[in-house]
């Protein structure tokens, strides 16, 4: 019979959690996971340039490497995000 730990304890910051999962293993804490749901997108091959300042560009890369993410990936995010607040086939048709 597997033992396993009752509960993953909360982490005030990503370094935190780090440090916790190198010296710990996950598989005594199986029941403190749940399955998620995810989804991927496939081929994105379309891309556009968004320019920023330096500031909001360090801000960017600060907030997405909180996340564990590079900032291209936060700003996609955040992108489909925002078209599905708004309603994502809400558009008008644009020919190209």
């Amino acid at each position: 019979m597997i033992k396993t730990k009752k509960h993953i304890p909360k982490f005030k910051t990503i370094q935190e959690e780090a440090k916790f999962w190198d010296s710990h293993d996950f598989t005594d804490y199986q029941n403190g996971f749940k399955p998620v749901k995810i989804a991927f997108v496939k081929n994105l091959s379309e891309g556009v340039t968004v320019r920023f300042d330096r500031e909001t560009l360090q801000n960017l890369r600060y907030r997405a490497a909180q996340k564990g993410i590079g900032p291209t990936t936060l700003v996609r995010m955040w992108v489909y995000e925002r078209l599905n607040q708004e309603g994502a086939n809400r558009y008008p048709r644009v020919a190209n």
